[in-house]
């Protein structure tokens, strides 16, 4: 089997990016291969999800070792979810593998992402101003069935009928059906109900996909290390940083699929993170952290009263004199 060195490279930026937010593994790790190493798409599809049943269980683990994991939650949803995910496989076969029936699907969900991160980027900018802070424990939330169970649905119908978008929409649903529920918990949540839902896709994907071992075996390689890094991550770091980078991987997987290409692609996140990095120093101002040691020793030497600083005067002028 040959390992490719620049597929493991590039799959280990993406389980970096799956384990911090629990999205975009299909939406870029599939791109990704067609467009950049001429993998034909059934082979990549096939392959990536493959190599999504190795990769995410270990996120999983992560997270499921720090208690961030909603096991309710994802009874409910892998109970809509894995049924529905074979029901997509059937209607996308008796549609008859229809090419523009795929695409239409995918820039509805495209559409429906970057309306999905625009609202996580709104709901975000409003807590910081309000103070409030989206922090539920997640064993504390009351489950609701039947809208959970629902979101199941939907993700695995589109698991079925596209082969990835499942994380991107599951995040978003979860996120607006329970607002309160802290950025690692949503992440814990997500990649613990994909094991069962990509597994059934995987199967799926083995007995009537093309996998191409060589391709599994350098995914597999690059994104398990990967993953578990940015699962140790997601679930210890503060939701303030994790919120955000869910945000943007959900865009650019609304990007991806409303059709972008690859190239206005990478120039269009490059400037959405430059204009991010932009706002985060006028609204910050972190160069006053750094000027504030300087400032505040010399109030301290102002304020200071008189007797005291001869006092001191005094006292280096002594030391001075005994050197």
């Amino acid at each position: 089997m040959h390992i490719d060195p620049y597929i493991v490279l590039g799959s280990a930026i993406i389980g970096l990016l799956v384990g911090m937010t629990g999205a975009g593994g299909g939406a870029l790790m599939t791109p990704m291969l067609i467009l950049l190493f001429g993998v034909t798409p059934s082979a990549a599809i096939s392959s990536d999800l493959v190599a999504a049943v190795v990769m995410r269980p270990f996120g999983a683990g992560v997270h499921l070792r720090a208690g961030t994991v909603n096991l309710r939650l994802v009874r409910w949803m892998v109970l809509g979810s894995v049924p529905a995910a074979f029901l997509g496989a059937y209607i996308l076969h008796e549609l008859g593998n229809s090419k523009s029936a795929t695409q239409h699907i995918e820039t509805i969900l495209g559409v429906a992402l970057l309306l999905g991160a625009g609202a996580m980027a709104l709901r975000f900018v409003l807590d910081r101003r309000s103070g409030q802070n989206r922090l539920g424990i997640v064993h504390d939330i009351e489950a609701r069935p039947l809208a959970t169970i629902a979101i199941g649905i939907v993700g695995g119908l589109i698991v079925g009928m596209t082969s990835v978008g499942s994380g991107s929409l599951m995040i978003v649903l979860l996120l607006f059906v329970y607002p309160t529920i802290g950025a690692n918990q949503l992440v814990g949540t997500d990649l613990t109900q994909a094991v069962p839902l990509t597994l059934a896709a995987a199967v799926g994907a083995l007995i009537f996909g093309h996998v191409v071992l060589d391709v599994t075996g350098s995914l597999i390689i690059g994104s398990v290390p990967a993953v578990l890094v940015g699962s140790m991550l997601s679930s210890t770091i503060p939701d303030r940083y994790v919120r955000p980078a869910i945000a943007f991987v959900i865009f650019a997987s609304g990007l991806k699929y409303v059709g972008l290409q690859t190239t206005a692609l990478g120039w269009t996140l490059c400037g959405l993170l430059l204009a991010a990095a932009v706002a985060w120093a006028a609204m910050t101002r972190p160069w006053r952290a750094w000027m504030a040691p300087a400032d505040a020793s010399e109030l301290l030497d102002e304020r200071e009263p008189p007797s005291r600083r001869g006092d001191a005067s005094d006292r280096a002028r002594t030391a001075n004199s005994g050197r």
